[in-house]
């Protein structure tokens, strides 16, 4: 006889709970996006914590508000934006029939859920991630939905709590690199860009941070081509304030990109929350 396939049933979803994993890689041409977890290494450090294969998919929880039960026990663990009340960067058995409730987290935006096994949804072009702004993959998750745990998984790591840092709650600072068109730019509006501090607005998503400063000055006025957009290209639009592209990026873009932000910072900006700060500098940082 078959054992059934453990699941986990969705109670409340929270203000926004979708299926993540890697992505889809090598589709840009199609102009297909990666997506993704907006926050990758927390991402690969809940799949490890569980043994899951590299890719698995796992949940990823915007602000809390997550209420799940198991239908058959299950191992799961969250990391990211701790979640009060609760195991963290540990893995936890919840048994057949048990809830877990992830509360709003006091740092950062995102909480990651791994279960062992992995989130087992289709895929869509080689993804189970679901891409906000193409409309791509798994529906965002809903009240009702009953979400099918795999079975393809490794040995246990045996690590009872991995020691990695919270996700930052004051004030920012991320390496950035001179982009493509930093020449369409005076080198006062380079300084800055950065010797300022930066707010996150309300209009931030998986798509990317709006940030809220002094206006940058451009020397080059002038229109510019689609040019291919990548995670972490900080493009600055007519209003002069960046936009710092996240996961879910458009493949091109019309407006100059002045810089990025090396690929280990954009994960930590993919914590950030509205009205914390973010400052930008040329020099190489120690996490």
């Amino acid at each position: 006889m078959t054992a059934a396939v453990a699941s986990l049933t969705v109670l409340e979803t929270g203000p926004l709970t979708t299926v993540q994993d890697a992505g889809r890689f090598g589709q840009g041409a199609l102009g297909i996006g990666r997506s993704g977890a907006c926050d990758r290494a927390a991402y690969r450090l809940a799949n490890r914590m569980v043994g899951n294969v590299d890719g698995a998919a796992v949940l990823e929880v915007t602000f809390g508000g997550l209420v799940l039960r198991a239908d058959a026990d299950v191992v799961l663990v969250t990391t990211g934006a701790r979640s009060a009340g609760m195991p963290h960067n540990a893995p936890l058995t919840l048994a057949a029939g048990e809830q877990l409730v992830l509360r709003p987290p006091v740092t950062g935006a995102r909480t990651y859920l791994a279960v062992r096994g992995g989130i087992d949804v289709p895929e869509v072009l080689g993804s189970r991630s679901t891409d906000l702004l193409a409309g791509l993959g798994p529906d965002v998750i809903a009240a009702g939905d009953r979400l099918p745990v795999g079975r393809s998984f490794g040995p246990m790591p045996g690590v009872d709590v991995a020691a990695v840092r919270e996700p930052e709650a004051g004030e920012v600072v991320v390496q950035v690199q001179p982009g493509p068109r930093r020449e369409w730019f005076t080198d006062d509006s380079w300084e800055m860009l950065l010797n300022q501090p930066y707010s996150v607005t309300a209009q931030s998503n998986r798509v990317g941070l709006r940030l809220d400063g002094v206006p940058l000055e451009r020397v080059n006025t002038g229109e510019l081509s689609s040019e291919g957009m990548v995670r972490g290209a900080l493009q600055i639009p007519l209003s002069g304030t960046p936009v710092l592209f996240l996961a879910d990026h458009p493949i091109t873009g019309g407006y100059p990109v002045i810089g990025y932000v090396v690929d280990d910072d954009v994960d930590r900006c993919g914590q950030l929350r509205t009205g914390q700060t973010l400052r930008f500098t040329t020099r190489r940082l120690n996490h």
